[in-house]
Order: structure tokens, then C-alpha cells, then sequence
């Protein structure tokens, strides 16, 4: 479903990603894992469209979209929860909602029901503002507003990042059911490792922009996590 290979991208004169490949599968469920500052994020931004990249390719759905815009790829059925969730805090729920419904191929112009069945908080607070929400309320309206786009890969970065317990667990379910029911493709960064087993089939870790371990998650040893996870 989703291809890169050999992507570099700079900052400045600063090489950020270094001939990083990755390969999803249709289906799968990928959680890409690495310290702080190892190019996890800035490689989901390249993915986006949100930053260029100075070589190298990416393919979604055997298309190349290595120059295409940010609304091409979401139109293309990539949705997109970045870290921090960058809702629009003087929008209303329901407006921060239906702004995922320029980007459906189907050109549907309600929100779906199928976005308060997995996040039924939202239907009660469809007229708060965004901002007036919780951290956890927040995350639910980010991932609900990628959903609303329709996506057939979702792409997360840190989910889980500040958000209770709770939530956290919702979160995890809601991705499951997404995956298993709904044959969502799912890509998310996360540090927490409980997490990161419970939701990843696979795994690649990244060190210092490059790629440099993947596989089952159960292949995830030890050894990987002293070496390139463990702060």
C-alpha cells in the first residue's frame, strides 16, 4: 500500500532522514519506534506532504505521490493525526469535524455516524469549542476528524502522548476495531511500549534519521529496546 525507498530529506544544511525505505502492507499495522529526535515524526511529515524531501519516492496505492500535495494524498485516502493533535480550538467539535469532509472521495457532506459510535463523546460536545475540551477529548476529535476523510491508511503520530489511561485504552480498542473490521491500514509512532505491543503487528526503529531494525513485533527483543529505545 505504502512504499518509500531511499528518502533523504534536510533541514537547511542539516541531512534529517538518511535513504530511509519502508514498505506497508494493505491491512497491517505498523508502529515505527525510536528515541526523541531520531526523524520519526519528520518522516510522517514527508509521508504528508508536509515537508520535501531531496531524494527518493513514495508510492501509495502503486501511485507516485513523492510531489503531490497534502490535499492530494488526503483526497488519495490518507488521513493524518499529528503530534500535538492541532485541533482548531475556537472551532466547534462538529466544525473541526466536518473540515475532514472536504477531503472524501464520495464528496459526502455530513459527518458520519460511524465517528460518534467509536467516540461517542463527541456527539455530546458537537457545539464546545475544540478548545475547551480535555487532552484526551482533544485526541478523540483529532483521530475522529482524520476519520471523517474516510482514510484507508491512518497515520498517528504519538496517540498516546499526555493523554489518561483510559482514553489510551480507547484509543488502542478503536484502532483494533478500525484494522480488524474496517481493514483500515494502520501506521502510528509510539513511545509507549505497552501500547506500541498491544496495536503493532510489525515494527521499525528508527536511529538518527536511518532505518535500522524492523519485523514482527514479537521480534521486538530486549537487546533492540536497551539498544534504541530506552532513554
Amino acid at each position: 500500500m505504502l512504499r518509500i525507498e531511499n528518502l533523504n530529506q534536510y533541514y537547511g544544511e542539516s541531512h534529517t532522514l538518511w535513504d530511509v525505505a519502508l514498505n506497508i502492507e494493505a491491512g497491517s499495522r505498523v508502529c515505527l519506534m525510536g528515541r526523541n529526535g531520531m526523524g520519526k515524526t519528520t518522516l510522517l511529515q514527508c509521508i504528508m506532504g508536509l515537508l520535501p524531501i531531496k531524494t527518493g519516492s513514495i508510492e501509495f496505492e502503486n501511485q507516485n505521490i513523492t510531489h503531490q500535495p497534502a490535499e492530494l494524498r488526503a483526497k488519495l485516502g490518507v488521513g493524518f493525526v499529528p503530534q500535538g493533535r492541532q485541533i482548531f480550538s475556537q472551532l466547534s467539535v462538529e466544525e473541526n469535524l466536518m473540515i475532514g469532509l472536504n477531503a472524501r472521495r464520495d464528496k459526502l457532506r455530513k459527518i458520519p455516524e460511524r465517528i460518534f459510535d467509536l467516540f461517542p463523546v463527541l456527539k455530546d460536545m458537537l457545539q464546545r469549542r475544540g478548545g475547551d475540551l480535555s487532552g484526551g477529548q482533544q485526541q478523540q476529535l483529532a483521530i475522529g476528524r482524520a476519520l471523517v476523510l474516510d482514510p484507508k491508511l491512518l497515520i498517528l503520530d504519538e496517540p498516546c502522548e499526555g493523554i489518561q489511561p483510559n482514553i489510551v485504552q480507547q484509543i488502542g480498542d478503536v484502532l483494533l476495531t478500525l484494522n480488524e473490521e474496517e481493514n483500515v491500514t494502520i501506521l502510528l509512532v509510539e513511545q509507549k511500549l505497552p501500547f506500541a505491543r498491544r496495536v503493532g503487528q510489525q515494527f521499525t526503529i528508527m536511529d538518527k534519521g536511518r532505518s535500522v531494525a524492523s519485523g514482527p513485533m514479537q521480534n521486538l527483543s530486549e537487546q533492540l529496546i536497551q539498544k534504541h529505545l530506552t532513554v
